[in-house]
């Protein structure tokens, strides 16, 4: 299948591209890595007539440590780079994680988390994750710049709160509290280049190694039209001693604050039984990691 006729632009500066969105606005598209966008284009799903390339901004590839305080990064950073750095994988482990469950390793080294974030898909890997860690998006245009939380960032498939004249420069999140503990877990029909009929993050937090929960997030994808956090069932594990028992409850819950359909990957009613077995089971990896937290 043959691309569309576009014309190409390969801006060289940050304010060069925003300059370019201000003025093509609705009629151009931008290029990260390309695993969505080209495809979209060969099916003739979007046809821009106008695609701005974002590979030669310096800065937006960079993994960028806050002191402690957290990590900026750079909405241009492939999903392999993510998925292999040891700050990551340390810190904000569910990123990390679902970086590398993403597509295949050609796809990870071509995929950035700009990209996977503004496509808005329900089933996105990387959106849950980014969840849990409550991180936020800073968006700028040619004259504003804004940062949203990504639990508000998603308004429905393929709808974001991201403005046509604006771009997604870089993704902050705040280092996780001491005893913290992260896990991603994703379900598919097959290990790699699957899109997932139920993915988990979850982010415990303990008051000590073999303390009660201090704070606990959930967040899960492809069960309702945006990705979602489990408030309800976060909320119930606050205070508690962790305890299978428990991560089953809050699995139950779970499943009631989601709308999860039936099509050619699953049935709902097998998409809310898995999303009680995987909130439990990615409870417990959390769990794990954080009684090992180390300074």
């Amino acid at each position: 299948m043959l691309l569309p006729k576009f014309e190409y632009h390969e801006p060289t500066t940050l304010e060069e591209a925003l300059h370019l969105l201000s003025e093509l606005g609705g009629n151009a598209k931008v290029l990260a890595g390309g695993t969505d966008l080209l495809v979209r284009m060969k099916l003739n799903i979007d046809k821009p007539t106008h695609v701005i390339s974002i590979a030669r901004i310096p800065g937006l590839d960079a993994i960028v440590p806050r002191d402690k305080h957290g990590v900026t990064v750079g909405a241009g950073v492939s999903a392999a780079a993510l998925s292999r750095h040891e700050l990551m994988m340390d810190r904000f482990t569910p990123l990390a994680l679902a970086a590398g469950r993403l597509g295949a390793p050609m796809i990870r080294n071509r995929a950035t988390i700009g990209g996977n974030l503004v496509n808005g898909r329900p089933a996105a890997d990387l959106s849950p994750a980014c969840m849990v860690l409550n991180a936020k998006v800073k968006l700028k245009s040619a004259t504003a710049e804004k940062e949203v939380s990504v639990n508000e960032f998603f308004r429905g498939p393929g709808d974001t709160a991201i403005e046509p004249n604006e771009l997604m420069v870089s993704i902050n999140v705040e280092t996780p509290a001491p005893w913290s503990g992260g896990s991603y877990i994703k379900l598919g029909a097959r290990k790699t280049l699957e899109i997932s009929m139920v993915n988990v993050a979850a982010l415990l937090t303990l008051k000590s190694a073999d303390g009660p929960i201090a704070d606990a997030r959930i967040a899960f994808g492809a069960v309702a039209p945006t990705p979602v956090r489990a408030y309800g069932a976060e909320e119930f594990l606050v205070g508690k001693e962790p305890s299978d028992e428990v991560f089953q409850q809050a699995g139950e819950i779970g499943v009631g604050l989601c709308s999860p359909i039936t099509d050619h990957r699953g049935t709902m009613e097998y998409r809310c039984m898995m999303i009680e077995v995987l909130t439990k089971r990615a409870l417990k990896q959390a769990l794990e990691r954080a009684k090992s937290w180390k300074p």
